[in-house]
């Protein structure tokens, strides 16, 4: 059997950063039947795994083993194997490109051959494992708490990657070497920096889509920070085209509602259902030395949006927050909106009124509330 395991890919559609993939395609081969030479020996589909999963660790391209039993279900159990070693780690997973097999001998005793393409070398590995190890210890600082290095990971690879258009580049080893990748090199080193820091994580494999666009394929991280998974995508906080020294938090540390709002997957994760503005919420009202760190936690994810009393509901709040902005030198404004497009558009104007010239904005949907988060910029 060959099959060819299609990597993920972006394109850009509107300003949006959106995946994509191809489904896989499977091609049975059968071998004659003939005698099987000696090779090591397996008996059970755990041993066929661990044989696969040992070898495809060490980057093998060309595995063989003699499988000795029934056989008349062989195929199905080569392909469960061959599933188990790849799903013992998601990174290994993520870096085989494409894998087939072929086997012959008697009813009872079958040489193996599984040959295996990688896009990322053994040594290639090693470099990305190293230059982790290199990283944390630049920014992981003593005294730093699990939620502030998570914070430090995901703007740390923002920052050091940008989107590849040419959409060639899906390894953690090539983002690191270029300074760019695909989402899939984005969630394969964030899986790397996040495993190696003592988090536990899992890359999640489904689509995204932009308002009036169509989903297309897409990755990104699920990440267990103290008892609770978050969603944490990288690529789609990474502004296109890459703006330096620019980390956006749109989606960094959503629960499965949150992320459901523009991306979907069908296969079975862990839930995320806890907001994680609650959490840090709590973590403040329960005081102590570390409630500094939450309260600069929360202003760093602008989580003032979610405080009910600076929602703006007319052209009065808008001018009277602006008018701060002004005064502290600010250029720049973001606000939660309660409130019609329509009705947004007609307050703005105001902002006119104010001397302000060049006024122009961005708004999205905040959090399932009816809301709408505002960005307004002016000279």
């Amino acid at each position: 059997m060959w099959k060819k395991r299609f990597t993920l890919a972006k394109v850009i559609l509107g300003g949006v950063i959106i995946c994509a993939a191809i489904p896989p395609t499977l091609y049975w081969t059968w071998g004659h039947a003939y005698a099987a030479t000696t090779s090591p020996t397996v008996r059970s589909v755990s041993e066929i795994a661990q044989k696969l999963t040992g070898a495809m660790n060490n980057r093998r391209e060309t595995i063989t083993f003699t499988y000795e039993g029934k056989t008349s279900n062989l195929k199905t159990q080569i392909q469960t194997g061959l599933d188990q070693a790849m799903n013992s780690d998601p990174y290994l997973y993520y870096i085989i490109d494409s894998y087939g097999y072929t086997y012959r001998g008697s009813k009872s005793s079958v040489k193996v051959t599984v040959e295996v393409k990688y896009l990322e070398t053994l040594e290639q590995t090693a470099f990305v494992n190293k230059e982790v190890k290199a990283t944390l210890k630049k920014i992981i600082t003593p005294g730093m708490n699990n939620h502030q290095k998570v914070k430090a990971i995901h703007d740390w690879v923002v920052l050091r990657l940008k989107y590849d258009t040419s959409y060639r580049k899906y390894t953690a080893y090539e983002g690191l070497k270029s300074g760019s990748a695909v989402c899939q090199g984005y969630s394969l080193l964030t899986y790397k920096l996040l495993k190696e820091a003592g988090f536990s994580n899992k890359i999640v494999e489904g689509t995204a889509k932009q308002p009036g666009g169509r989903s297309q394929s897409h990755a990104w991280n699920l990440v267990l920070l103290e008892g609770r998974w978050y969603h944490l995508d990288t690529t789609w906080d990474d502004p296109t085209p890459d703006k330096a020294g620019v980390v956006s938090t749109a989606y960094y540390l959503k629960t499965d509602a949150q992320m459901r709002q523009d991306h979907s997957w069908t296969k079975s994760y862990p839930a995320a259902s806890v907001a994680y503005y609650k959490t840090l919420s709590a973590l403040v009202e329960r005081g102590g030395q570390s409630a500094g760190v939450y309260k600069q936690l929360q202003k760093d994810l602008n989580y003032e949006l979610y405080a009910e009393e600076r929602i703006v509901r007319s052209a009065a709040d808008l001018i009277q927050l602006a008018n701060k902005a002004v005064a502290s030198g600010e250029g720049s404004l973001l606000f939660r909106y309660h409130g019609s497009g329509t009705q947004l558009k007609n307050d703005l104007q105001e902002l006119y009124k104010l001397g302000l010239e060049e006024v122009s904005y961005s708004s999205t949907s905040f959090d399932n509330t009816g809301d709408l988060k505002v960005y307004v910029i002016w000279e």
